[in-house]
């Protein structure tokens, strides 16, 4: 752990001593070749002044600041300005004209109780009047890239302690209200030190990412991480990451990044995009560690990248898959610098009732990425419904304790009785001394390695079997080509039994039967490969299965437009019984099981 017992501590004395050096370097989304925009420690020290001193003087000094930015430097500035005031950065998503977007950072601004919206000139006026509209006459807005605003040498140095709360880390879930993870600094610094521990970064590191800014792992691991070490880092925005991925891979090369990484599907989208003329012009010798966390980690994948990009100095070792989340600041656990993924091909039905067994031949099985080991944590793997700990080899719910874990959600007291104070059972009608966290994640524990299987309310339990959604999604996806990987979701719904059901994108230009013919396919493979009846299958456009910021599928979400009669298929078929539950069902191409 670090000396300093605050983040904001940290943070004046990187300032102090690196003045010069580039602490971040931002790479603009445009096709005119924009010079990339650099921003020193001492220029972050000066900008961070500014803007602490403004919050101060409106009294935002251990108050809620929402932020709210395209990403760019202003909303780096805008974090360590809130951090110099002693002032508490709520980080979210920029307001656009969907309208989920402003209903969510609404809700964000309320739960919060924002004092005070910092924002740039672009997005000002729009701001300024949503607040208006919300009835927040009393909140600030500032646009902190202009000039006549705040003083540097008015601001002064805000009394902290560990416990005070460096930010509200909102989680990117499927429920329409959103909750606030209480980061302390004493969290913030604790997690910081086990990614450096983990990953073995030092003040040479530098990091390359496109993750959102208000998203955890694009916060904590690609902003936070930097300053936290004294190093730098390379960014640039999600938009331009989604339109030209080879742009990552290519800032890799041009930066010497070492370490950055996202979401898995971000290494299937360069798979799928880059070109092997572009190809060619990459070097990742430099990458030494290619983070892969925030969803399931798939051996497929690391796989086929590894194979795709070693020409470009790529290893095997290079990958990094992890495991973290918001409510542990970020990191939990991570492979070993230097070693290769671990991969664990285990029997299928073995592990639907909840046990690890080697595969059995012409029998189905799953193959497993180990999210690595951890070291500044305890974890256990527990059953769900008693609360009992289960040995290895065993499936059950994951819970972790540790400094990194952040005391609660915010305004939230019984939900962080239940969530962040478990205590395990003896069996016997006695509990340890609690304080645990539920992650919500199923996995388990094998050599020393965590591997989790997947979500515990996502489970979907037919004829007393547990199935994996991935499992099913995966299945379909490989049916046809004009499946998108990565695009679909998979849920329950109840009648009288449980029914699966099945909603994937579909490339129309890509298919070369017809939709009937896919969806009959999809039908096929279930029922031969998992056993079990697959009588709905709707087959949508591109873009309608929705994700989190960090690419989970939010089945939860899709369970919910499905039921309400919000998703709009380009074929589907559906069991009486299914349809029957459906609200306002419509005239749609469809096709009824008898």
């Amino acid at each position: 752990m670090t000396t300093f017992r605050t983040f904001t501590e940290l943070v004046l004395a990187r300032t102090s001593a690196l003045g010069p050096k580039d602490a971040f370097i931002f790479l603009p989304d445009d096709a005119k070749g924009s010079a990339p925009q650099h921003l020193t420690y001492s220029q972050l020290d000066q900008e961070a002044r500014r803007i602490g001193s403004w919050l101060q003087e409106r009294g935002a000094s251990g108050r809620q600041v929402l932020l709210l930015y395209p990403s760019g430097l202003e909303f780096i500035k805008a974090f360590v300005g809130c951090l110099y005031a002693g002032a508490v950065a709520v980080p979210a998503p920029l307001p656009t004209e969907q309208g989920q977007h402003f209903a969510r950072v609404s809700g964000i601004l309320r739960d919060a109780e924002a004092r005070a919206v910092l924002t740039d000139g672009g997005n000002a006026p729009e701001i300024s009047a949503w607040l208006a509209a919300e009835g927040m006459s009393d909140v600030d807005c500032l646009a902190t890239d202009s000039a006549d605003y705040g003083d540097a040498g008015a601001w002064s140095e805000p009394s902290l302690t560990p416990d005070n709360l460096a930010f509200l880390q909102y989680t990117s879930g499927s429920t329409s209200e959103p909750k606030g993870v209480m980061v302390s600094h004493h969290n913030l610094l604790a997690n910081e030190a086990a990614i450096q521990r983990s990953v073995g970064s030092n003040s040479q590191t530098r990091y390359g990412g496109w993750l959102p800014f208000y998203h955890d792992m694009g916060l904590i691991g690609h902003i936070l991480q930097p300053l936290f070490l004294g190093g730098s880092a390379s960014l640039m925005s999600p938009v331009s990451f989604l339109k030209r991925p080879h742009r990552w891979l290519q800032m890799i090369g041009d930066y010497k990044v070492t370490i950055g990484g996202g979401p898995n599907f971000a290494y299937d989208l360069c798979l799928r995009r880059v070109t092997d003329e572009q190809l060619a012009g990459l070097d990742l010798s430099s990458w030494q560690a290619a983070c892969n966390g925030a969803e399931p980690v798939r051996a497929e994948t690391i796989r086929a990248f590894t194979e795709r990009f070693e020409p470009a100095g790529f290893r095997p070792e290079t990958f990094f898959p992890c495991y973290g989340m918001a409510e542990t600041t970020l990191l939990v656990s991570g492979t070993p610098r230097g070693t290769r993924p671990v991969v664990l091909g285990v029997d299928s039905e073995a592990l639907e009732a909840g046990q690890l067994a080697d595969p059995r031949a012409d029998e189905p099985s799953r193959t497993l990425v180990s999210s690595g080991v951890f070291h500044d944590f305890d974890v256990r793997i527990v059953d769900p419904e008693t609360f009992q700990e289960r040995p290895e080899g065993s499936v059950g719910e994951i819970w972790a304790k540790g400094d990194s874990v952040a005391s609660g959600y915010w305004k939230r007291p019984l939900t962080n009785k239940e969530i962040f104070d478990a205590a395990i059972s003896d069996g016997k009608g006695g509990h340890d001394e609690g304080g645990w966290l539920r992650t919500g994640d199923l996995g388990v524990l094998e050599d020393g390695q965590l591997y989790v299987t997947g979500r515990l309310k996502e489970l979907v339990i037919v004829a007393g079997r547990n199935l994996y959604p991935t499992d099913i999604e995966r299945a379909v996806q490989s049916t046809d080509k004009a499946l998108g990987t990565g695009s679909g979701a998979v849920f329950a719904v109840e009648t009288d039994r449980e029914h699966l059901v099945v909603v994937q994108e579909v490339r129309t230009s890509s298919v070369s039967t017809d939709l009937r013919t896919l969806a009959t396919g999809v039908q096929a493979l279930i029922g031969r490969e998992l056993n079990i009846p697959a009588g709905n299958v709707l087959l949508v456009r591109p873009g309608t299965i929705r994700k989190t910021t960090s690419g989970k599928i939010q089945r939860t979400l899709m369970r919910q437009l499905f039921l309400k009669g919000q998703i709009t298929p380009l074929y589907e078929v559906l069991e009486p019984g299914v349809r029957s539950l459906v609200a306002d069902a419509t005239d749609r191409p469809l096709e009824t099981v008898i």
